[in-house]
């Protein structure tokens, strides 16, 4: 590995560094093998040949096959390269079985020459790829093994030690990719804990000094504002609708990690709890409400748009408050407000006349993504807005 290359993780330097001491150790027992039977070998040479291709690839394969060889995503051209010489290898160290042992050995069931060092190529290509990786090449060693009694023409078909010996090619394929499948996923788990509390400590020790300076001063000029009237009472809102929004953003917990592949989506509570202000109430579940991020923009630009309306139509004073439901198969979202209301007719009357504000940024949208929009007011009783997504349809 290079200066350049990226380093692997420590899980994956302790896997390949696990498949490089099995394999040296089985080329130990092969080379047992080897030398105990080689008297009785049709090319005794060739036994020896055999083993000495095996050791030539073991130490190769000890420094090639690193972390840096497979990207995470899975292997890239020259880990794809690695192991598919490695499977040839082992399959051809197999089939050469049958030109080194006599019709008569491989008949009463004598093992193939690398006896159990082929089992490493089916532990690289499931550490590598995963249970059906290491069942690939399961399989192709599993045809070898077939093809050396066919080769030798056995009349009495498979030995129990073949049999056998296929057998666990099979499980040390699906059992290692497995375990190596969860070992990735509780090292990324453990990764993701680590990062949350460093956060969560970081978002502790800011917020603490937030509420040692900056938030007690924008309390204190909230009040006198009030006090004082006039245009001081103004600057005394600003300063409470940034002191409300500066406490929503540090009692907020730790960022969502962003959508991933597999379609986790994004967290919508971020979208909605920035619009918490001294006039405006945001209301969120204490779990995550995934959509699709395409989806939960959406939604939070309709919400942005109810509480723009609320403010054009109802004043600066108005209340709004804006809750978040995560139904079984469904997002909820409802924006309700104390204003004067709306008499009967008023948004047909308003989409007549061109001003589509609310069919097309708010009901446009929701239909979209395939959900619903249900508006109820009355005059002196205030208006929600109650936008339904459906998970299904986003």
């Amino acid at each position: 590995m290079t200066a350049a290359e990226p380093r692997g993780t420590g899980l994956e330097t302790a896997l390949w560094r696990a498949v490089a001491v099995y394999r040296g150790l089985a080329l130990c027992y092969a080379a047992v093998v080897i030398a105990m039977n080689s008297g009785g070998y049709a090319h005794r040479l060739g036994g020896w040949a055999v083993l000495a291709v095996m050791a030539a690839w073991t130490g190769y394969a000890s420094f090639a096959f690193r972390p840096a060889a497979f990207a995470p995503g899975g292997p890239g051209s020259r880990g794809r390269a690695l192991l598919g010489a490695d499977l040839a290898v082992a399959a051809g160290c197999v089939l050469a079985t049958a030109w080194v042992e006599t019709s008569s050995n491989i008949s009463a069931g004598r093992p193939t020459l690398p006896v159990s060092w082929v089992a490493a190529a089916v532990l690289a290509w499931a550490v590598a790829g995963g249970r059906r990786a290491g069942i690939a090449a399961a399989a192709v060693l599993a045809a070898a093994n077939l093809m050396v009694h066919a080769v030798a023409g056995t009349s009495g078909g498979i030995g129990g030690t073949t049999f056998n010996g296929i057998v666990l090619l099979f499980l040390a394929g699906l059992v290692v990719g497995h375990v190596v499948r969860l070992a990735r996923e509780a090292e990324a788990r453990l990764a993701r804990a680590v990062e949350l509390e460093a956060a969560t400590r970081e978002r502790e020790r800011l917020a603490r000094r937030i509420h040692d300076s900056v938030l007690q001063v924008l309390a204190m000029v909230q009040r006198r504002g009030g006090e004082l009237g006039g245009e001081a009472a103004e600057l005394g809102r600003l300063a409470g609708e940034q002191e409300a929004a500066l406490r929503a953003l540090i009692g907020a917990g730790p960022a969502a990690p962003p959508a991933d592949a597999s379609g986790a989506g994004t967290d919508l509570r971020p979208l909605l709890t920035g619009h918490a202000s001294t006039f405006v109430t945001v209301s969120t579940p204490a779990t995550e409400v995934r959509l699709p991020a395409h989806a939960a923009g959406e939604v939070g630009a309709a919400v942005a748009a109810a509480l723009d309306n609320v403010r054009r139509h109802c004043g600066e004073e108005a209340r709004a408050w804006v809750l978040l439901e995560d139904g079984e198969g469904e997002v909820t979202v409802s924006v309700r407000d104390d204003g004067p209301g709306m008499p009967p007719g008023r948004l047909d009357r308003a989409a007549a006349d061109g001003r589509l504000g609310v069919a097309q940024s708010i009901r446009g949208r929701i239909a979209d993504l395939g959900g619903t929009v249900a508006i109820v007011s009355a005059e002196g009783e205030g208006t929600e807005v109650e936008m339904t997504v459906p998970r299904a349809r986003v």
